[in-house]
């Protein structure tokens, strides 16, 4: 069966993780992805351990988690980018593709004639996306930039953590560099978009895409609160800004998430926890007076929810259809009978002769489902393959450029 992109050719200019992600996710479609790297060095996100992928007498490869994690199913190309012949190597592959995502500082690679206006002469159709920290255009645009530093300027850590004067209040970042993987989906869900436009066009487009503008886009929920309030949102922990209860509450043992998400749920759940008037309260008895009312309704839940363990609380809230859960470490995760269903776990052939694990694309196509190939690849694992595919090179002129350190 085919998959939706085996058709495209994808140059991937991209390290570290937001551009990775994209290109991940282009290869899980079945898109042929060729990742460039530094010779000798590669990708920076290769050493971002421990840990680090073992081989099969248990050392530690050259692999670590984090590069595993974002470039299964691609092609690794050792190209000295900085060179003439490396830069005249690029411009012959851009030619030939479909897609090229690059993320390097602003005015890099025009430098190298490697931008969009240059590639487009020769390929009017290529899609050209450019990740970067500040986008294109303004003040900040030629400063570099990592996720922990957008979830601070746009707005995510001031209202992620507990409250001030809690313990341990005050703002946090999430558990996972969410600024990077929400960039990298846009990345990819804007490129299908241009290469959509282009079968009916026929002309690729260039793809400005900034880790700050989706960082802010993704926290537009809140935004829209402080719009339509005037009132800059707080942190609440784990509770909710507009729905209650939504939260976290500690349980004779154990603690459980409640998260009551209309009337009728919460008619459910009050009568659930032997507090059924709640139901018919003015002040409780609609999701906006639960809101505007939580300082008085959530100790008197809480108090409830003391009455039986976690462990009793799931069945009864699950029968009675109120949306609940455990907090899971990721053990427990993978040990759950819905995700081990869904097949979310990986394991994957790796170029140093054992299995990587890796977590599924949760696309599920009925007609053209994702089929995972490789885990990530070995730096330059493919340099040979690509260089003579797709450019005609003999094995000859491929060692010269290794000697020159081209390749």
């Amino acid at each position: 069966m085919k998959q939706a992109l085996e058709h495209i050719k994808v140059l991937d200019l991209t390290r570290v993780l937001a551009g990775p992600w994209a290109t991940q996710i282009l290869a899980d479609m079945g898109a042929h992805v060729v990742k460039v790297e530094r010779p000798g060095a590669g990708d920076d996100l290769r050493a971002w351990g421990p840990p680090f992928l073992k081989d099969a007498e248990g050392r530690d490869t050259r692999d670590a988690a984090y590069f595993l994690s974002a470039n299964r199913g691609k092609k690794s190309l050792t190209l000295d980018i900085s060179t003439p012949r490396g830069q005249e190597i690029v411009r012959q592959l851009a030619a030939g593709c479909d897609v090229l995502v690059e993320n390097y500082k602003v005015g890099t690679l025009a430098r190298y004639g490697l931008d969009y206006e240059s590639l487009r002469r020769d390929n009017p159709r290529l899609v050209y996306c450019s990740v970067t920290g500040f986008g294109q255009s303004g003040p900040y645009a030629p400063l570099p930039g990592y996720d922990y530093i957008f979830q601070g300027m746009g707005g995510l850590m001031s209202i992620t953590g507990m409250p001030d004067g809690e313990p341990g209040g005050g703002p946090l970042k999430t558990g996972i560099p969410i600024t990077d993987v929400v960039t990298g989906i846009y990345a990819s869900t804007a490129i299908l978009g241009a290469l959509e436009h282009r079968n009916i066009s026929g002309k690729g487009q260039h793809i400005d895409i900034a880790l700050l503008d989706c960082l802010v886009n993704v926290t537009g929920c809140a935004v829209m609160n402080y719009f339509l309030s005037g009132q800059v949102p707080q942190r609440l922990g784990n509770g909710h800004s507009n729905m209650v209860p939504y939260q976290v509450f500690r349980c004779k043992q154990g603690d459980v998430i409640i998260a009551v998400g209309n009337d009728t749920q919460f008619a459910a759940f009050a009568s659930l926890i032997g507090l059924p008037e709640l139901a018919t309260d003015s002040r409780f008895s609609i999701s906006a007076q639960r809101s505007r009312n939580r300082e008085v309704l959530v100790p008197l839940i809480a108090e409830a929810m003391l009455a039986r363990t976690m462990q009793e609380w799931v069945p009864l809230l699950e029968a009675a259809n109120v949306p609940c859960g455990p907090i899971n470490d990721l053990e427990a995760v993978f040990e759950d009978p819905q995700v081990r269903h869904r097949g979310l776990k990986l394991s994957l052939p790796h170029g140093a002769g054992v299995q990587a694990p890796g977590v599924a694309n949760p696309i599920r196509y009925s007609g053209t489902p994702i089929v995972y190939g490789q885990a990530a690849p070995r730096l330059g694992e493919h340099t040979d393959e690509v260089l003579r595919a797709e450019l005609g090179l003999t094995s000859e002129a491929i060692e010269r450029l290794r000697d020159e350190g081209v390749v």
